[in-house]
């Protein structure tokens, strides 16, 4: 069939994708690639590497400003900023948004790594304007969101939040990064999820190690993040520096 003949854009999409290339064309367009990707480390690591320490807030696009965590993200992150962190979101709407604006009045750095997605399209406006970076490739925004924060604080969102929370967990358990505080935020959301890692992958499958389970915290309040973070980090005499 022809990209024409389908119905939907999400057919021709997929239909795009799939189309015979020759090998040429497979060669020279992954070539260019890396120039991109390249641009795109080079333009995070200069940016972010001048910020100073960070803990990231991550959560849905998806979350209204009227809802129960859009108001919570943003007392977290109002409170992480008064604690001396900068914070860093995916700089888009929802959870995001509520983080940022959070930092915005708290009066400490607000970053965002934006990236465009259907629900994702603009980027928020609470985040500074020196502090606003632009991504096409979800793993080198990724590299930025691990390498340059001292913490996730993890609010309730969706496949994108998830990926996100299981990467960083798997990093640190591998130890292929140091270890620093992941707070999941909202235990009913939540316990859920770490009732079925604990019986199906740890008591059932023995698919992760119970020392693996403490690579986490729960929490349902402002207060208790930053007391998770200020406890990690006076133990390691860790202090942010801005």
């Amino acid at each position: 069939m022809r990209l024409e003949d389908f119905d939907n854009d999400e057919d021709k999409v997929i239909q795009d994708h799939l189309k015979q290339k020759t090998w040429n064309e497979i060669k020279s367009n992954d070539s260019w690639a890396i120039f991109k990707i390249m641009s795109e480390f080079v333009n995070g690591y200069e940016n972010m590497g001048r910020i100073g320490p960070c803990v990231t807030i991550f959560g849905s696009a998806r979350t209204k400003p009227e809802d129960h965590y859009y108001g919570l993200a943003e007392k977290i992150a109002y409170k992480i900023s008064k604690a001396g962190y900068g914070v860093i979101t995916g700089g888009g709407p929802g959870i995001m948004e509520a983080g940022n604006k959070g930092a915005h009045l708290g009066g400490g750095p607000s970053v965002g790594l934006n990236i465009v997605l259907p629900f994702e399209q603009h980027f928020n406006p609470y985040i500074d304007g020196d502090k606003n970076l632009n991504f096409d490739y979800f793993f080198v925004r990724k590299v930025m969101f691990v390498k340059y924060s001292q913490g996730f604080v993890v609010m309730p969102g969706g496949f994108g939040t998830m990926d996100e929370l299981f990467e960083a967990m798997t990093l640190i358990q591998t130890k292929k990064i140091a270890r620093f505080p992941i707070i999941l935020v909202g235990s009913s959301f939540w316990s859920g999820l770490v009732d079925w890692i604990k019986k199906v992958l740890l008591d059932k499958e023995h698919t992760i190690s119970p020392e693996d389970m403490n690579l986490f915290k729960i929490v349902d309040t402002e207060e208790e993040v930053v007391e998770v973070l200020d406890t990690f980090y006076k133990k390691y005499n860790f202090k942010p520096n801005f």
